[in-house]
Order: structure tokens, then C-alpha cells, then sequence
């Protein structure tokens, strides 16, 4: 069998049957060995009913979810290649001659971009289609340099073996994402097709719930991102941290002859170095966990981060750092001497003991944050 027509249902019982048929339609039409097969995630308005009146094969998922259905109905297709599409009608299942053709050519994935094809009237809400799509994808596109502009379109084909590969797992919607970006990761032929995207025909409210589904969709391609979730923005508060911290050290700075930084913006400078450096840790640590766990990530630069950073270097920089800590601590105690250990000058020492303060936890930072790392990467015995 060359083709499974794979829609997942909850409850469509308007259109389910229409789509059926519409589907049964296009591979009598073209002549192609198929099937239409209705993954039901426990309609109560006899859908199933009505999709196997129309010539459906209905499976049942007892796990719900929009994700659920679609993976147990992946598992049951048994068509070489599968295109999935919502039940709702808001897809046209006789104009499926773009992802065939694709698929037959060799892609293993090909997407729908609605925003090539077109949206008619009434099809997207505004929020979904101003600013929750355009923004997912743009993020997804520049975390794991995909190809897809439509991360969230419905309405897409795949090669059966290709995708089981990819081990999906999501249960909700973020399930569209999860195959895009498991698919970049994995080198997979990414194609993609212009899709007409319609009202849909229910009288009922969509299962999709804009804010609570967009932000699973964002926190699973973060989670799948440690380098900038963590790395990236750590090393940048550091740098940050570090470089205003080492001109306030010096002197105080006017801005524009509007406000002087001085003492209080250099502990500002401290506290965001420190911080930045345990974010960038955190970093670390996922990507050499999902190293550990063979966990396919967007990225290089961490791993190359990590082969040079071993522990033993770690290590000496961060005593380097504790030592030149104490060093400024010890030279603030003389200091502090010279006047017979009474009131100093604020803006003078805390010049003096904030740097080595910063120094002193930086190194911690340092120490500790590489053995954990070793602990990490160490083989099981």
C-alpha cells in the first residue's frame, strides 16, 4: 500500500464523513493503492460511526491528545507514506497531487505552508495568525535552521519509516513541532507545499487553545535549545557583567552628562556576571546530558565549548580566579589597616572588594560547575 490518508478525531461528527469520502475520492481519482484511516481519540457524537460508513478504518486511541492520536495512528497506518489532516474540513482532501509528487520524488517530510497558499476569511483567528504562528516559526526556523514556514500547518505527508525513526512523543498539539524539529535535527529531506487553509465546518470550539498550546509549543523547542535557553543568554550577561563591572572598578562613568554610574551599578555589574556564568552553566549541563543520552540537539559551539573546557583546565581557572579574589580581599584588609581599622571612604574599597568578591564566586563558580559537568560525562561503571 503506497498511501495512508490519516486524520485524527475528537468528536467531528459534522465533517468527519466529508472528509472520508473527499479522501476516498482523491486515490480513486489518481489510482492509488490507500487507505483512509480515522485515528478516534473517544468521540461521544458517533464519528466513528459515521467515518466507517463512509469507507474509513477506525482506530481507537485511548490516550488522549491531539499528539496521541496521531502517533497511535501513525503506528496503525500501513501505507508506505502518510498524509495527515485534520477532520474538520478545513482541508481539502482531493488536492493531495503536491505532497504525493513530493513524497514520490524522495522527501521524507512535506509540510503545508497556509501562508503561500492562502487563509480564507474566518479560517485563522487574527492572534493565530499575526502573532502566535509568524513568531513560533520564526523561532523554530532560527533554533534548528529548518526550512518549514508554517510550523503549525495541519496539513502535511511523510515517509511511515522515516517518522517512526523520530520516536515522537508529545501528546498535545506541540506534537506539530516536535516532528519539524525532530525531522531538522535528524538531516530528514524537508520539503514544503502550498496549502489552502478553510473555515473549518464544526459547531462546537476548537480544541486548540491559542495561549496554553502556544506557549507548549514554545517550551518544547526551548527545552530542545539549551544553547539558548541558557548558554547563550548566560554568556551575554556575563560578558555584560564583566565588561561594565571592569570600567566602574576604575573610575565612576557619566552617561551623556544625565547620571553617574558608580559603586551601586558596579555591584550590579558583579551580581550579573555571577549570574550569568551559573546560566551558562545550566547550558552546560543539559548538553552534556543530552550528549550522555544521545538526545539529538541544534548546535555545535557548546559541544565545541565543552571539548575546551576539559576539567582539569576548568579547574586551574577557577582557583586563578578564588586566588586573585583573596589577593584584593587581603589588599583591602591593609588598606583598611593603614587607617587603623577605622571608617573608610565607601567608593574607594567597595572598589576594591567588590571585584574580589566577583573573582571569589566566579572560581566557585568555575570549580564546582566543572566537576559536576565531569560527574556527568563520567562512564557508569
Amino acid at each position: 500500500m503506497e498511501l495512508t490518508v490519516l486524520m485524527p478525531c475528537l468528536d467531528e461528527a459534522l465533517t468527519v464523513q466529508t472528509c472520508v469520502e473527499k479522501a476516498h475520492a482523491y486515490l480513486r481519482s489518481r489510482g492509488i493503492s490507500g487507505e483512509v484511516l480515522v485515528a478516534d481519540n473517544g468521540s461521544t457524537d458517533g464519528s466513528q460511526a459515521l467515518a466507517a460508513a463512509a469507507g474509513a478504518r477506525i482506530v481507537a486511541i485511548p490516550r488522549k491528545g491531539y499528539g496521541a492520536a496521531l502517533i497511535g495512528g501513525i503506528a496503525a497506518a500501513r501505507g508506505r507514506f502518510v498524509i495527515m489532516g485534520d477532520a474538520d474540513d478545513s482541508y481539502d482532501f482531493t488536492h493531495l497531487d503536491p505532497f504525493v509528487d513530493a513524497l514520490r520524488r524522495g522527501f521524507n517530510l512535506v509540510v503545508g505552508n497556509r501562508f503561500q497558499g492562502g487563509i480564507r476569511p474566518g479560517a485563522m483567528p487574527l492572534l493565530n495568525r499575526y502573532l502566535g504562528n509568524p513568531v513560533l516559526t520564526f523561532i523554530g526556523r532560527r533554533l534548528f535552521a529548518s526550512p518549514v514556514g508554517d510550523f503549525h500547518c495541519g496539513l502535511r505527508g511523510f515517509e511511515r519509516r522515516a517518522i517512526l525513526e523520530l520516536k515522537l512523543r508529545a501528546d498535545g498539539m506541540e506534537f506539530a513541532s516536535e516532528m519539524v524539529v525532530k525531522a531538522s535535527l535528524a538531516g530528514l529531506r524537508i520539503g514544503e507545499v502550498p496549502t489552502t487553509l478553510s473555515p473549518d465546518g464544526r459547531s462546537r470550539r476548537p480544541h486548540l487553545r491559542p495561549w496554553r498550546d502556544g506557549w507548549r509549543h514554545l517550551r518544547f523547542m526551548l527545552l530542545r535549545s539549551p544553547q539558548w535557553l541558557f548558554l547563550y543568554p548566560g554568556l551575554a550577561l556575563t560578558l555584560l557583567g564583566l565588561a561594565g563591572g571592569a570600567v566602574l572598578a576604575v573610575r565612576p562613568v557619566s552617561l551623556f552628562g544625565l547620571m553617574t554610574l558608580d559603586i551601586d551599578a558596579l555591584l550590579y555589574c558583579a551580581v550579573a556576571a555571577i549570574v550569568g556564568l551559573q546560566i551558562s552553566f545550566f547550558g552546560l549541563f543539559a548538553m552534556a546530558l543530552a550528549r550522555k543520552m544521545k538526545l539529538p540537539l541544534a548546535g555545535r559551539f557548546t559541544a565545541t565549548l565543552l571539548k575546551l573546557a576539559p576539567l582539569e583546565r576548568s579547574i586551574v581557572v577557577g582557583v586563578c580566579l578564588i586566588a586573585l579574589g583573596a589577593a584584593g580581599a587581603m589588599y583591602a584588609v591593609i588598606r583598611w589597616g593603614h587607617v587603623s581599622f577605622g571608617a573608610l571612604v565607601p567608593g574607594e574599597i567597595m572598589r576594591i572588594t567588590i571585584p574580589s568578591v566577583t573573582a571569589i564566586a566566579l572560581g566557585v563558580q568555575i570549580v564546582f560547575g566543572a566537576l559536576l559537568l565531569g560527574f556527568v560525562e563520567i562512564d557508569a561503571l
